[in-house]
């Protein structure tokens, strides 16, 4: 395979990331919305608007973790990936039709077991199309999604809800999943051949679970994901509220000033992956190291912020020193596991890392509850205290660098280099 369809098939699963997480923050502004939380009667309980979030979490880690090895074993990347697009294009459209908050509660666990595969098949068609070495910046590109979903998911759903309502923002979002999200993957994401390697041969879903499960390095990464999630959808669960009632932040600024951390993020992800392939395998821990340092410390100045400028030139640096860690987690998944359970590596990772990290906006949610509705503080605290684990092990793994795994299965060809 070309370089050229390589790289469409990596910018392709860039827009499917994209978005994904631009449906992933469309509760975090919703949850802004009056008209909204009257309708579900959610309005002014904190708690169960951070368990919105956390449903989709729990489904999605579940998802990663039990439906990746059966997608790796039967499905592959391109098959999984139209199933899993067009099963959340449905739940995101039946959701606005959801006729109390159970059924709505219900529809975002489904969204998220429907997301739930997403980035492990991301990380298998890295691993499929790239040599060990070269895999930081596809890694980097196809994760800007996350950055880039965020950073305009959050002034684009804003606007949908208060330019038309909060239907409109769920509708428009089905409409481009199916519409952009499909056509992507059947146009460009290849699949490579494999050689030597027959049907009866493959390991099968019990086979392909219990080798993810022996990965080397397996905890410190799962801490680290847990950390850098439990990062992600609790500052993007409260990021808007926070604004709007904390600093009184005008809807337009809101949309503007949520949407920079994850544009520093994308910035900084994308030096993050350039900087992976330059460093030698016993550094690939560093950015975690320097991310959750200065992270944590951006967040600290958030909670205790005098000033409007001040704590949004907080929140933006803390978004900066986050987006450094990002590439850095399939990277090491990838030199970790074998290359025939990359995967499912991975949906272990990604799907226990989503089912714990997937109490932090609800915890968050208690701590502002706690504080009076208006304890902003104390919640962006805890997302501190998890960088703090991921300081920790990451400094291990500088201590403890990780070994190259085995390039591929038994009895298959290695990785060609196109």
């Amino acid at each position: 395979m070309s370089a050229r369809a390589r790289w469409a098939g990596v910018l392709s699963l860039l827009v499917i990331v994209l978005i994904s997480y631009v449906d992933r923050v469309n509760v975090s502004v919703l949850i802004t919305d009056k008209a909204f939380t009257d309708h579900f009667g959610i309005t002014g309980d904190p708690t169960a608007q951070g368990a919105l979030s956390t449903v989709f979490l729990i489904g999605y880690g579940i998802a990663a973790f039990v439906l990746t090895p059966f997608y790796e074993t039967s499905l592959g990347v391109r098959r999984g990936l139209v199933v899993s697009v067009a099963l959340w294009s449905l739940m995101t459209l039946l959701s606005p039709y959801a006729l109390g908050a159970l059924t709505l509660t219900v529809l975002r666990a489904l969204l998220g077991a429907a997301e739930g595969p997403l980035f492990s098949l991301k990380t298998m068609y890295v691993r499929e199309h790239f040599a060990p070495h070269e895999a930081g910046r596809p890694n980097a590109v196809s994760s800007m999604g996350v950055s880039l979903g965020t950073a305009a998911g959050l002034p684009l759903i804003t606007y949908l809800v208060y330019r038309f309502d909060w239907h409109t923002s769920f509708v428009a979002l089905a409409a481009l999943n199916a519409v952009i999200g499909l056509p992507l993957i059947l146009l460009f994401v290849r699949v490579r051949r494999e050689r030597g390697v027959r049907g009866a041969e493959r390991p099968g879903f019990r086979a392909t679970l219990k080798g993810a499960l022996r990965m080397p390095r397996l905890a410190p990464i799962l801490v680290i994901e847990i950390a850098t999630l439990a990062y992600l959808w609790g500052s993007s669960a409260w990021l808007p509220s926070y604004l709007l009632h904390e600093r009184h932040f005008s809807l337009s600024a809101m949309g503007i000033v949520s949407a920079l951390p994850f544009l520093m993020s994308l910035v900084s992800g994308f030096l993050g992956g350039l900087l992976l392939d330059r460093l030698p395998r016993r550094l690939l821990a560093l950015p975690f190291v320097v991310g959750s340092t200065g992270t944590a410390v951006c967040v600290l100045l958030v909670a205790g912020a005098d000033s409007d400028a001040a704590a949004a030139t907080a929140l933006i640096l803390a978004g900066g020193f986050w987006g450094l860690q990002g590439p850095a987690i399939p990277t090491l998944v990838q030199h970790c596991a074998p290359a025939h359970l990359v995967g499912s590596a991975y949906g272990v990772v990604n799907g226990v890392g989503n089912l714990v990290s997937a109490f932090m906006p609800t915890l968050m949610g208690v701590a502002i509850a706690a504080s009076g509705g208006h304890g902003f503080g104390a919640g962006f605290s805890l997302l501190a205290g998890a960088q703090a684990l991921t300081l920790v092990c990451g400094a291990w793994l500088l201590v403890r660098p990780v070994r190259e795994a085995p390039a591929t299965e038994p009895g298959t060809a290695p990785l060609a280099r196109t």
